[in-house]
């Protein structure tokens, strides 16, 4: 039977809104087959090739087949069982008829129940009118019992952790009292995609994109924090806006919060629900959703997740364990896609990276003693032994930054057993995973800090000065201190040769920072669970190092790759390697090198004369804010800015995020301006890695051509990026696989490939679309070398230009926009 019921890839996709390239028809062929067979699939597609589409379609006609699949299945299942009996041919018939319309029922009835949900949803819009929050004025008194420990069963008073059995008897105390059918009976959970990328806004044209396909009626709920969904304005403008949500979830004195249905009237929350899946939605429309019906959106589309078919999320509540947790994400069998993934073992690193202060550890010591003080008689003794042993593990970790501080020594650089060998005798036989259960289930810190803030603001207004009070206001965060601890243990939790733990002075205080060197384990956490796994990007090169640091473990039929060409035509596109100037000198452009005048001198004159080419915009990469601050200073010095400033008019990438938006207007209407009755130009001075590296878009006349200056190399210096480059090496040696000719060790080429693909991110800004062109201009003698050049997009193909005198470069480019202007008349 399970062969009868295996999914054979489709040679047509006809959801797809237009009529596909090749290139998008193998993409979704590649998609749908990774899904079926169960594998790791990483899917490279050049930015302009319809990615995100395809992918969309590839993955939402699988589900749709394998809805039909399960279904067939049940009747098969049914069918099955109906034979098994004795009864008549007949009777069996009549009974399978039965089974197939009671399935088809149940479909329909949900169908209505979301249609229901759109018309209410269309006419809460046209009746919306503003209200006014009821506010009512803070307590002075301090319940101290809301500041007690949890003990190892969740309170019912906390929504967010109710068990299953309790929360099923709840339901059917409200479905008695409702006697509402939507709630008696569960609607069953689906098969879905969780589609994550780095941001909100990315993830907005995942519905853009999906309103086009004929899957519009497809049940789609982004996910996101309190920060982006909260529409309780009192609780928005609170310091820690998680806590203060968690105050208002319970019921004690009237402050539950207006926005949460209190818990017997449950068909509130179940009619958001059916708002968010009836209509696809963003970020936005959720919030707008979750304000138009008074009801909580965050609390709403977590319990939209069961019956929904796409949950889009941001990276980092996909990559952290206990974040999915925290939302109620089960992975198990689904299907995940992770798009703008050329990052994603750097995100994984960061993502459970810990940084520790010795100022926010002497704030935690300085409150759990308050709080100990304070309740040490109410405590159990199951507690107070848990509490003593975080204090000494703190009270320990705060000695070895003092010693740290007093040798004045450089960092010191310890393995995770090394560092609890440090911490002395009573340390010794310490067990980390056990005080960070204890902190994860008692919520003590949120106690303790919530505890010593109450007691800071008691005294305050008393007009005393409360002995702990200023370093408490002082260092306090928007997160409880001791979070901090709980996630450094946390972190200390993992294998010992997996991170290090260095300890470096930084003016006054002393930083622990727990550094994760292998990002595998934690993602084969998502790899275990799930029913496929999907890498996509524009540019996922270089894919070996990608596939030795997170799937070594997977056997080779199980990891699949698809690379796929650019849609845009050879004629389109021009990559030029530049390695040496105007003057006939080498530009070796190295970490060094821009401290060199002459030589920046050079590559001023070598872009002055590309300008004197370019029509319209073009975008010059440099490989740090440092290294642009030293050629704009040379530039200014030998007059050549000037010059620049006569052919096009010259933009800054600013260090602000905020002056982003107004630099590119302006760069956009200078290109688009008409001086002297001759179309305008722009140049714009950007940085690799930077905010215009990534996720803009430079489309047509706003980069006729993209100049790479120099290498964007790390600094070797860094201890952090020393011991990763360590850690490679050291698993090299260890595993059996031998080095591929032509690469060096796993160190270096982990370093080289670090620059190689901000660089590849780069480049990717000025071909957006099919009939987009652009010169790609590597300024540099080392983008000549083989070993670099193959670390560049498959995309770019085999036709890089190496231009052996800066005069064959400008003939190149000078042929080519020759050949550009021809065909636009």
């Amino acid at each position: 039977m399970a062969a009868s019921l295996r999914l054979e890839t489709p040679s047509e996709f006809p959801s797809f809104p237009f009529t596909p390239y090749d290139i998008q028809l193998d993409l979704m062929k590649a998609l749908y087959c990774a899904i079926e067979e169960r594998k790791v699939a990483v899917i490279e597609s050049p930015t302009g090739t319809g990615k995100t589409l395809s992918l969309l379609v590839g993955a939402l006609s699988w589900l749709s087949d394998e809805n039909e699949r399960a279904k067939k299945g049940k009747l098969i299942e049914i069918e099955g069982s109906i034979a098994k009996g004795k009864d008549p041919d007949w009777v069996l018939e009549q009974t399978l008829q039965r089974m197939k319309r009671e399935l088809e029922d149940a479909e329909r009835e949900f169908q209505e129940r979301l249609e229901k949900a759109r018309k209410r949803e269309e006419q809460i819009r046209r009746m919306e009118t503003t209200r006014a929050a009821k506010r009512q004025d803070d307590d002075d008194t301090i319940d101290e019992e809301a500041f007690l420990p949890e003990d190892d069963e969740p309170r019912p008073s906390d929504e967010e952790n109710i068990s299953p059995e309790v929360r099923e008897l709840m339901k059917k105390l409200v479905a008695s009292r409702t006697k509402d059918p939507a709630i008696t009976n569960d609607d069953p959970t689906c098969t879905k995609i969780f589609y994550a990328s780095r941001t909100h806004t990315q993830l907005s044209q995942l519905k853009i994109e999906l309103l086009k396909t004929k899957h519009t009626n497809t049940r789609m709920v982004p996910l996101g924090s309190r920060k982006n969904l909260c529409i309780n304005e009192t609780v928005r403008k609170q310091t820690d806006l998680d806590e203060a949500c968690r105050e208002l979830q319970g019921e004690k004195k009237g402050k539950r919060c207006p926005h949460l249905p209190p818990l017997d009237e449950e068909a509130k929350m179940l009619d958001l629900r059916d708002s968010i899946l009836a209509t696809p939605k963003d970020i936005e429309d959720l919030h707008t959703t979750g304000e138009m019906m008074h009801t909580c959106p965050y609390f709403g589309s977590r319990k939209a997740i069961p019956q929904a078919e796409i949950v889009t999320l941001p990276y980092n509540l996909l990559l952290h364990k206990s974040a999915r947790e925290s939302l109620g994400i089960d992975l198990t069998n689904h299907i995940v896609i992770i798009d703008e993934a050329h990052n994603l073992i750097d995100t994984i690193l960061s993502v459970h990276s810990v940084t520790l202060s010795s100022q926010v550890l002497s704030l935690c010591l300085s409150q759990i003693k308050i709080y100990f003080g304070r309740f040490k008689t109410r405590l159990t003794s199951q507690h107070v032994v848990h509490l003593k042993r975080l204090l000494s593990f703190m009270t320990s970790l705060a000695q070895l930054c003092q010693d740290h501080r007093g040798k004045k020594a450089k960092d010191d650089i310890f393995t995770v057993g090394h560092l609890v060998s440090q911490l002395g005798s009573k340390n010794e036989g310490i067990n980390l995973l056990e005080i960070e259960k204890y902190l994860k289930s008692s919520r003590i810190a949120r106690k303790i800090s919530g505890y010593c803030e109450k007691v800071e603001a008691k005294e305050a207004a008393k007009g005393k000065q409360n002995p702990h009070g200023k370093m408490v206001r002082s260092a306090l965060t928007a997160a409880p201190p001791l979070h901090a601890v709980e996630a450094f243990i946390l972190a200390l939790t993992g294998a010992s040769e997996d991170g290090r733990v260095t300890i470096s002075t930084i003016g006054d205080t002393v930083q622990l920072k727990y550094q994760l060197l292998n990002p595998a384990p934690h993602f084969k956490e998502v790899v275990d669970s799930a029913r496929c796994v999907v890498l996509a990007g524009g540019t996922m090169s270089p894919i070996p190092e990608l596939r030795g640091q997170l799937f070594s473990y997977l056997p080779d039929g199980q990891f699949t790759v698809f690379t796929c060409g650019h849609i845009v035509p050879d004629s389109n596109l021009l990559t030029l390697v530049v390695g040496k100037g105007p003057g006939g000198g080498e530009m070796d452009l190295k970490m060094g090198t821009r401290d060199n005048k002459p030589l920046l001198e050079e590559v001023g004159r070598a872009i002055f004369n590309i300008i004197n080419l370019v029509p319209d915009g073009m975008v010059v990469f440099f490989p740090s804010y440092g290294y642009l601050t030293a050629a704009k200073g040379a530039w200014q010095a030998c007059g050549l800015m000037d010059k620049f400033q006569l052919k096009k008019k010259i933009f800054f990438e600013p260090q602000d995020n905020n002056e982003v938006e107004e630099v590119l207007r302006n760069y956009a209407s200078a290109i688009r301006a008409q001086q002297d009755g001759t179309k305008g130009g722009a140049i714009m001075m950007a940085v690799v890695g930077a905010r215009l590296s990534e996720g803009l878009n430079f489309t047509d006349d706003l980069a006729r051509a993209v100049i790479l200056v120099g290498l964007p190399f790390a600094n070797l210096g860094s201890a952090e990026l020393k011991e990763r480059m360590r850690y490679v090496n050291e698993l090299e040696k260890r595993s059996a696989v031998s080095r591929a000719p032509g690469t060096k060790d796993a160190g270096t080429e982990l370093y080289e490939n670090l620059a190689m693909k901000a660089v590849n991110q780069s480049i990717g800004r000025a071909i957006r679309h099919r009939n987009d062109w652009a010169a790609l201009i590597f300024l540099d003698v080392r983008y000549g070398s083989t070993r670099i050049r193959r670390k560049l997009p498959a995309w770019l193909g085999k036709d890089i230009v190496v231009a052996q005198t800066f005069g064959q470069a400008v003939k190149e480019l000078g042929a080519f926009y020759r050949g550009k202007r021809a065909s636009a008349t």
